[in-house]
């Protein structure tokens, strides 16, 4: 007869939410799916409840943020978020201007007009310009706002960045292997070492590539009809079984070194 108090309370500590050390997570639901996620971060003073429309500027959550959730139009302004894992989360109208995004897993993220770009021009880091390396493979980021973001070594295998403003953005060594970039926005971009190989197929109609630095680029077997290459630097690009019907040339600098408007 004794047991049952002891079982009852059991029960009722397994039913207390976990809470993690420093204000970390805490959800409901699980991680993918299943219910409703809510998780809490921030390790310093300043924490927020992730959620659609959350304001999380400035909070900083290094290498344990996680969420899978609706995210959507959510503030990360200046946030540190290190190695947050936002696989397969809705982050469709964030706001990720200014935040710290190295080794961050965004794979398969609804990314439709998030912001990545710099920050508002206000104090002494006005200039400061987003730190990302994020993992977006997959990652639908059709329209979204990546001009001036350091997105050196980012993975975008697969990714869409159809209409994606990619303006002055810096993407060397980053791999775009099988990325869908119809209407894209590169210009003044710089993808020294970046991959595109395998391109084709996905119709890469209109991607702007005005003055982009593309020395070094892989573009062996991509398809990039249509493509505007005005002053763009290819100097010891790979062009091999690239499809650059109907390309314009104006000023391009060739793999070899020499300068066309007809075409490399």
């Amino acid at each position: 007869m004794r047991r049952l108090p002891i079982l009852l309370t059991a029960a009722a500590a397994l039913a207390l939410p976990a809470l993690g050390v420093g204000g970390s997570a805490g959800m409901v639901g699980g991680s993918y799916g299943g219910g409703i996620q809510m998780t809490t971060i921030g390790t310093g003073k300043k924490t927020c409840v992730l959620k659609p429309g959350a304001d999380c500027r400035g909070v900083v959550h290094r290498w344990a943020a996680e969420h899978h959730g609706n995210l959507s139009k959510a503030k990360f302004t200046k946030a540190d978020l290190r190695g947050a894992d936002f696989r397969g989360a809705d982050l469709r109208g964030a706001d990720f201007r200014g935040a710290k995004l190295r080794h961050a897993d965004l794979r398969g993220a609804r990314l439709k007009g998030a912001r990545f770009d710099a920050p508002p021009k206000t104090g002494k880091r006005a200039n400061q310009t987003p730190s990302c390396a994020p993992n977006c493979e997959g990652a639908d980021l059709y329209g979204a706002y990546l001009t001036g973001a350091n997105l050196t070594f980012a993975n975008f295998t697969f990714a869409n960045l159809t209409f994606a403003n990619l303006t002055d953005a810096t993407l060397v060594g980053a791999y775009l292997d099988g990325a869908t970039l119809i209407d894209a926005n590169l210009t003044d971009a710089t993808l020294v070492g970046a991959d595109f190989s395998n391109l084709g197929g996905l119709m890469q109609i209109g991607a702007n590539l005005t003055r982009a630095n593309l020395s070094r680029a892989n573009l062996n077997g991509a398809d990039l009809s249509g493509a505007t290459l005005t002053d763009a630097d290819l100097t010891g690009a790979d062009l091999t079984r690239a499809d650059l019907d109907g390309a314009i040339w104006s000023g391009t600098t060739c793999p070899n070194g020499t300068v066309t408007s007809t075409g490399c």
